[in-house]
């Protein structure tokens, strides 16, 4: 993954684009505090942790946009959407909520999952196949509601 933002990121130098040329340093810059961190706990930073922070930096953009747009500054609001628009061109296909239901029915029978208690586990499993796929905050609030049946 490193390769393609260092690819991006001399495409669009070459082409002048100004806004993606800063979201690519950006990413590139949270990806270098989160080396520095991990290098500090002696663990490297891999793909699915890349793909972890890239959802993190969306789903920040689209608080941001969502308060912008609130209090009527629409420039601010398109220069979100802008940026989220290029980190998601990183980000895997998003899953269908049939495709999301699917999965998770999937993962409560291959852990055994019967109750609320096994909620963690159901999780877990989806982290383990789907990040980067799936947002996790409305994909445990539907293993919750499977789970209390």
């Amino acid at each position: 993954m490193r390769e393609q933002f260092t690819a991006m990121l001399k495409t669009a130098m070459k082409a002048g684009d100004k806004r993606r040329v800063d979201t690519v340093r950006m990413i590139t810059a949270a990806l270098k505090d989160r080396d520095i961190e991990a290098r500090g706990q002696g663990k490297e930073v891999s793909d699915a942790d890349i793909l972890a922070l890239l959802q993190k930096m969306v789903k920040s953009r689209q608080e941001s946009m969502e308060i912008y747009e609130k209090n009527a500054r629409p420039e601010l609001a398109q220069q979100e959407r802008e940026e989220i628009a290029i980190i998601q061109e990183f980000l895997p296909q998003q899953m269908s909520e049939a495709q999301v239901t699917a999965a998770i029915q999937a993962a409560i029978a291959e852990t055994g999952a019967a109750s609320i208690k096994d909620m963690g586990k159901v999780v877990g499993a989806l982290k383990a196949k789907f990040t980067g796929q799936m947002d996790f905050a409305k994909a445990s609030a539907t293993v919750k509601g499977l789970l209390n049946g």
